[in-house]
């Protein structure tokens, strides 16, 4: 299921602690759809070709002292002129303040003024950052998301195979539950997936027969987790004599998610197996895998090795 992307102003003034200036314009129907930033300059110059008037805007020292050069009637001009393009909202960095004519443009045009005590670069840096994953693109899928050993592991298989005992034992032996039955997965880059619980199943776990269990009351607030990146997928499946499984792991197996593809093992389930200790096991497997070292080419290369010594005695002793 997807979904289409748009982030509350009212979130981005609570994150980041903003002033309102306007307090009479009501933010709440105004939503912001760009991740990115402007710096209204060049449209305080006049310029207005390429305007990104959907962009949240903010006011540095330089525009801040650019305006104040300029006659009131050029500056309200202007402001007007930024103003009528609909953009979601002004923010001024280093508590600059607007003066009054801004003001009532403002209200005029319905374009709230917000102010922070931080500096420009850090006003960008911190809104930037936070709507990149806010407006990501993003889907939920069923599954459940763990912590593993820093190793985000994304638990998937049909209904009633295990996933959410494997989770609940993984929990008992000290690892962390982001999500589980739906995972809200988020593209913060090319390379970056990120999970998330649900707000309205944010720490539950659901056990058939037992209902469900709350997982931070249960076992603490260190036993779960609010997002992580997602590094793995293990994919559980009922045991196919027929089938043949995969025994070295000399080739990745990956599935894809938003167009980023992730490493996943197919695991057959039957009565015995330990889930907990696998997913473990392969969580490990793969954090040494990325610091240089792989089991199945190690082994590969032993008997490489071997064969190689048995033939130098054969031609020996010819």
């Amino acid at each position: 299921m997807n979904h289409t992307p748009a982030v509350k102003l009212k979130k981005l003034i609570d994150k980041m602690g903003l002033e309102n200036l306007t307090p009479e314009i009501d933010i709440s129907h105004i939503k912001i759809l760009h991740p990115d930033i402007n710096r209204p300059a060049l449209q305080l110059a006049g310029f207005f070709d390429h305007f990104s008037h959907e962009r949240v805007q903010i006011i540095g020292n330089v525009e801040y002292a650019y305006t104040c050069s300029m006659c009131q009637e050029a500056k309200t001009q202007v402001y007007e002129k930024i103003f009528s393009h609909q953009i979601p909202c002004v923010i001024y960095a280093r508590s600059l303040q607007p003066d009054d004519e801004i003001r009532e443009l403002a209200v005029k045009h319905q374009v709230p003024l917000l102010s922070s005590s931080k500096t420009t670069s850090d006003v960008m840096a911190e809104a930037i950052r936070w709507l990149k994953v806010q407006l990501a693109p993003s889907i939920s899928i069923h599954g459940v998301l763990v912590d593993v050993f820093g190793e985000g592991v994304l638990i998937m298989g049909e209904s009633g195979i295990g996933k959410s005992e494997a989770a609940l034992e993984l929990i008992k032996r000290g690892h962390r539950l982001v999500t589980d039955d739906v995972v809200e997965i988020r593209k913060v880059s090319d390379e970056t997936l990120v999970g998330s619980a649900p707000d309205i199943t944010k720490y539950m776990i659901e056990l058939r027969g037992i209902g469900i269990l709350d997982v931070k009351t249960l076992f603490g607030v260190e036993s779960v987790k609010n997002t992580q990146t997602i590094d793995m997928v293990i994919n559980l499946e009922d045991w196919d004599r027929d089938k043949e499984y995969d025994r070295l792991g000399m080739d990745e197996q990956y599935t894809e998610f938003l167009g980023n593809k992730v490493v996943c093992h197919n695991i057959p389930i039957r009565p015995g197996r330990n889930l907990a200790i696998i997913v473990e096991s392969a969580a490990v497997n793969y954090r040494q895998k990325k610091m240089g070292y792989n089991a199945a080419k190690e082994l590969y290369n032993r008997v490489q090795r071997n064969l190689m010594k048995n033939k130098d005695q054969d031609d020996d002793d010819e």
